[in-house]
């Protein structure tokens, strides 16, 4: 999957005209830097028209230039070391004001995840949710911390809440030894993919379990496994992806899931509030 696209140029650089010939060399060799170019930009460095960039693309089957720009952007995240990474987002940001470059990012691509994320699949995982009999909840390297924010606030709301906590491949299918149909599995995933849940996710299909899946998009390895698909915007920020979008994408699962639980959920926070009262876990001297 990851060399799709480089293989398409090579293929058909021969019949190209000569200023499309320029193009495609110059994807084949700098393709990162080009990632995150405009079609002027791109225009400027090959020495061809920003028209005849717009005709390259459209010759590959895309539907304009934002689209061979996102193709490319998908490449390098699954194929670019963090070393490159950061490499390639310094010469975004260059001389300009990080915070704003950062904020902006996110804000846009929190956007993009609202523009493009499916209001039946979102509705269908949160139908599921509250039919299950368990929840099981993965996610791997630096998705590992939404899975905990995911499964920290569910607990409040569900009884059988399984967080998959893995240091080995073997450990995952022993935590979902028992899984089966009456059960959901939520697994989040980003590039660069986990070999590891990539397994997870196939086995409880194999079991018949639902599936829920938090990805970048229907590239990911995950999301062909699942009945529910939440695609979520996750772009280089240095040497991480940011995962703005996709905290978001949870935050509305959470809400959603309280909002059918609010009665029942009122009175387990009333019997929190007590508990932590009575043993003095948070400070209210100063309120």
């Amino acid at each position: 999957m990851k060399n799709d696209l480089l293989e398409r140029i090579r293929d058909r650089v021969p019949e190209f005209s000569k200023g499309q010939r320029a193009i495609g060399r110059y994807l084949i060799a700098n393709y990162d830097k080009a990632a995150f170019m405009t079609a002027s930009r791109l225009g400027e460095v090959t020495g061809v028209s920003e028209s005849t960039v717009v005709r390259f693309a459209s010759a590959l089957g895309f539907e304009g230039y934002p689209e061979l720009q996102t193709a490319l952007q998908e490449l390098i995240r699954m194929k670019l070391t963090p070393v490159q990474r950061m490499e390639v987002t310094n010469d975004r940001i260059g001389g300009g004001d990080v915070l704003e470059s950062v904020l902006n990012s996110d804000i846009s691509k929190i956007r993009a995840t609202l523009e493009g994320v499916s209001r039946r699949d979102f509705t269908g995982a949160v139908d599921a949710l509250m039919e299950s009999r368990k929840i099981y909840i993965i996610g791997m390297r630096s998705s590992a911390f939404l899975a905990n924010f995911l499964a920290f606030n569910f607990r409040f709301m569900f009884e059988r809440v399984s967080l998959l906590q893995t240091t080995s491949g073997s450990e995952i299918f022993e935590q979902l030894l028992r899984v089966s149909e009456r059960d959901v599995v939520i697994a989040i995933s980003f590039p660069r993919y986990s070999k590891r849940i990539i397994n997870a996710v196939e086995y409880a299909r194999s079991q018949k379990a639902q599936i829920i899946t938090l990805t970048d998009s229907d590239r990911s390895p995950i999301a062909p496994y699942a009945d529910f698909r939440l695609y979520a915007k996750s772009d280089m920020a240095s040497f991480v992806d940011s995962l703005v979008a996709p905290l978001s994408i949870i935050d509305a699962l959470i809400v959603a899931v309280s909002r059918r639980k609010q009665t029942e959920l009122e009175g387990v926070f009333s019997r929190l509030e007590k508990i932590w009262d009575e043993y003095d876990v948070y400070d209210k001297d100063k309120l």
